[in-house]
Order: structure tokens, then sequence, then C-alpha cells
């Protein structure tokens, strides 16, 4: 009978960034997954057409999509935002939320408890939405939470009124 040797495969599962927060971070905004695009910069809302950069930029009154990317995340954390994913890992096949499939999440609980002066949370997007408060559970009563429209180009709404439900975040910073 011949050896039969298990062959490994790769894991293949897309993976988050490590988050951007630090002490004085107040406001936690919380994505899904990073796209594609994302992850072949390694860097947060890379696609060109997310409007992240632009809309964040004009609620805080700062431009921060010319920034160099570590100035950009410099910027959100001088102004107490953070950023981060629920999803951990996940399978998903291209960049779309509605794909993320055998997923882990983000340990959010442990994330909030090792960074007290977080107040309030927003979620980029539905499926950030509905995953982050699944994961959140009991913990989501203590915190402020607002649910943004995805700034993905997947999500087609316009940019002013995309803008204008984003405002909600500068209240969310006082």
């Amino acid at each position: 009978m011949p050896l039969t040797v298990p062959i490994a495969t790769p894991d293949t599962r897309k993976r988050c960034f490590d988050p951007v927060v630090n002490v004085n971070t107040r406001l936690l905004i919380l994505g899904s997954l990073p796209g594609e695009k994302s992850l072949a910069h390694s860097q947060y809302y890379a696609h060109p057409q997310n409007k992240f950069w632009l809309l964040l930029g004009d609620v805080l009154g700062i431009e921060l999509k010319s920034l160099p990317y570590d100035e950009r995340l410099a910027t959100l954390l001088a102004h107490g935002v953070g950023l981060w994913d629920v999803v951990a890992q996940a399978h998903r096949s291209g960049s779309l939320d509605s794909n993320i499939r055998e997923r882990d999440d983000n340990d959010l609980p442990a994330m909030l408890k090792h960074f007290p002066n977080i107040r309030a949370i927003a979620f980029n997007g539905g499926t950030a939405g509905k995953l982050g408060m699944k994961v959140l559970g009991e913990y989501a009563s203590s915190y402020q939470i607002a649910y943004l429209p995805s700034s993905s180009p997947a999500y087609t709404k316009p940019y002013s009124e995309k803008l204008e439900l984003w405002r909600v975040v500068r209240q969310m910073l006082t």
C-alpha cells in the first residue's frame, strides 16, 4: 500500500488589516473586509472610486485624499478616529460583501476593552453594521452607534447624499 502524504493547501482566506487605533481614539469606524484593491495595496479604502477618504475629509474639514497613506492614518488618529474591520478573515470571491463566506470575526469587545476612550462606533456599510452588531452583542448598548452608507463604488447613492449621512461622524467626535 503506497504511503500518502497530505498536501498542505494554502489558506486562501482574505484577511483584514491591523487596526488603526491608539489611546486617544474616540470613534472607531468599522468596515466589513478590505476589497481586492485595498488588499493589493495593503491600504484601507485603496480603490480609486471608493469615497471613504473624500467623505471623511469633508466631514472633518481636512484634505485627506491627497495625503500619503501614512499621513492619512496619522491625521485620523490625531482627530480621534480609528479604523478596523468586523471580519478578521474569510473566503470571498471578488470584493462584494455578499460573497463573504466562512468568516472569522475580529474580537471587537476585546478591542473596545483595551481602548476605553472609544465611545462611538460607525459602521461603513450595511454588512459591516449587520455583522458588527452581532459581534458586539450586549456591548453595543455602551456605545453611540451609527450606520453609514457604504463608501464603496458598489453602493451607488450619490456622493452628496452619502456625505449628508456621514456628517453624523463629526457629532460623534464631540
